[in-house]
């Protein structure tokens, strides 16, 4: 669909609250700075994009000031992650063929008004009130023919939606249904749809111990660059099976040949809602395990992270309570990852509903 209508310049900042000690270890709760203010400054402008790097990463592992059954830092990190539930008023249901498969902010709604061709609007004065809803117009009768309109306004809103992929989402109502549509990948918090990925838990056994491959995202990444991340990671494109994807993303991030991906075991979901500005960001992320030989180590191939450590798992499990080092999903993932191999016990305050804070999005 050809559109005249211009680009409309929108910035999109997100920041996370943290505390820092040092040269940038971000801490799970207040500490005594370590150097003043403007010394911290000038330093940050010789440290990578995140502000820290491995030498901080493992100070923060190493400590052993705390108590390792304190599961607070741990609730931090999964809050992080579903901010903004007294936001969801502010949204109204996105529907496709009658069926409900996001939603979309009111403010956001304003420049959808322009293209009356690809969508109708059930509003009123209040445009949140019980009934309204955007719903894409019954003249497109075909996922094809939506995914193309869709996509045609995408363009036209240019960096109203920052970050765009060229990668497509599939839009259902629920996991495995029909595919009603397919979405950018960028602007799927922006319609709410949910959108689903991988994670993966690449572990080694050595002498009885386990460890984690925790891998770094390149400075150059255009979300969350020089965060640490795990192995491999990656959203659920449309037209490919979770496994599949799984194998495709174990050769590109970590090099890993797809007869040992192969045999990586499903060992269930975590989901969370993080409501931001115009964004309803509903993910659930399908969680691996692959346990991988001593000698193995990791190579990426496709440029997106910088580098690995092979980590003990308790200490990995300090950076995920201390610090804000992960990429905030990734916390999720690796919490459930310490659910199952007995890291956290039922004998730890807060255990029961900390595993439900897992699933704080619906697992649909």
């Amino acid at each position: 669909m050809a559109s005249s209508y211009s680009p409309i310049a929108f910035a999109a900042l997100r920041s996370y609250p943290s505390t820092r000690l040092g040269v940038g270890i971000r801490v799970a709760k207040p500490l005594k700075p370590a150097c003043t203010r403007s010394m911290v400054n000038r330093l940050q402008a010789f440290l990578p994009v995140a502000g820290f790097g491995w030498d901080d990463v493992i100070r923060a592992a190493e400590r052993d000031d705390d108590d390792p059954s304190d599961l607070r830092g741990y609730f931090q990190r999964l809050q992080t992650c579903n901010r903004g539930s007294d936001l969801r008023t502010q949204f109204v249901p996105f529907l496709v063929e009658d069926e409900v498969v996001g939603c979309v902010h009111e403010g956001f709604i304003k420049h959808l008004k322009k293209f009356q061709g690809v969508f109708t609007f059930m509003l009123d004065k209040d445009s949140c009130a019980a009934g309204a809803h955007v719903k894409i117009h019954s003249s497109l009768k075909t996922p094809e023919d939506r995914t193309s309109a869709v996509g045609d306004i995408i363009k036209c809103l240019g960096d109203l939606i920052p970050g765009v992929r060229n990668e497509l989402y599939p839009v259902t109502s629920s996991f495995g249904k029909q595919v009603l549509v397919s979405l950018e990948r960028a602007a799927a918090p922006y319609f709410g749809i949910k959108a689903y990925g991988v994670h993966m838990n690449g572990y080694v056994v050595k002498s009885g111990q386990k460890f984690l491959w925790v891998g770094k995202r390149s400075d150059l990444k255009p979300t969350y660059p020089g965060m640490l991340d795990h192995l491999v990671a990656g959203g659920l494109p449309f037209g490919i099976s979770c496994k599949e994807n799984l194998v495709k993303e174990c050769e590109e991030e970590a090099g890993i040949p797809r007869f040992i991906a192969e045999k990586a075991i499903s060992v269930g979901a975590v989901s969370y809602v993080d409501i931001e500005g115009h964004k309803f960001k509903r993910d659930v992320l399908f969680c691996y395990d692959l346990e991988l030989s001593s000698d193995f180590v990791p190579k990426n191939e496709d440029g997106e992270v910088d580098s690995f450590k092979l980590i003990p798992v308790a200490h990995v499990a300090n950076i995920v309570r201390r610090t804000e080092f992960f990429k905030p999903n990734c916390s999720l993932v690796i919490v459930d990852f310490l659910f199952r191999h007995g890291f956290i016990n039922p004998d730890d305050i807060g255990y029961l509903s900390l595993l439900h804070s897992l699933r704080s999005g619906i697992c649909s």
